[in-house]
């Protein structure tokens, strides 16, 4: 066991604690000028039912989340396991994240990822200063479920698939 005050927190022991906890693997995107930006993103969680909304945390330090927000569409789509190589090409900080990735556009703008076990698109409804981060409430306008499809999930720094129920 490894214990901790808050007076001994720092940001290594922080990512240790904070990745005991899986979360889903989303890809966050949009067409900038007609070309697809995105990101991956696991801090992604449902917020309401009525109106549906859901929230995603952005850093502040992000290149990427300043052009999405610009955006009145953008697309979410939840990772399937099978994915690894598109979580870390969204997450790279330089390259072409989109290169290796097969993607779609909606008429609208919203960039969604092939293979995916659902897709929101949603258009931004709130943003929330919090610490290094920015919570960013979406407003969902329409989805496509793939309930067939096993999502990815981020836990202790890595991507993993999960197995279907059986």
């Amino acid at each position: 066991m490894i214990g901790a005050t808050d007076d001994r927190f720092d940001q290594t022991l922080l990512r240790q604690a904070f990745g005991c906890f899986p979360s889903g693997v989303t890809a966050f995107c949009g067409l900038v000028d007609g070309v697809p930006e995105g990101m991956a993103a696991s801090s992604f969680t449902s917020v309401s039912l009525d109106p549906p909304l859901v929230s995603v945390c952005v850093a502040n330090t992000s290149t990427t989340w300043p052009k999405l927000a610009k955006l009145d569409r953008l697309g979410l789509s939840v990772l399937a396991g099978h994915h690894g190589t598109v979580a870390r090409a969204l997450s790279a900080k330089t390259g072409d994240r989109f290169g290796e990735v097969d993607w779609l556009a909606t008429d609208t703008g919203a960039v969604f990822v092939h293979g995916s076990t659902l897709w929101l698109e949603c258009t931004p409804h709130q943003r929330v200063e919090a610490g290094d981060h920015e919570i960013v409430v979406l407003k969902i306008m329409s989805l496509a479920i793939h309930p067939d499809v096993t999502p990815m999930v981020f836990h202790r720094s890595g991507f993993h698939g999960l197995a279907a129920a059986g």
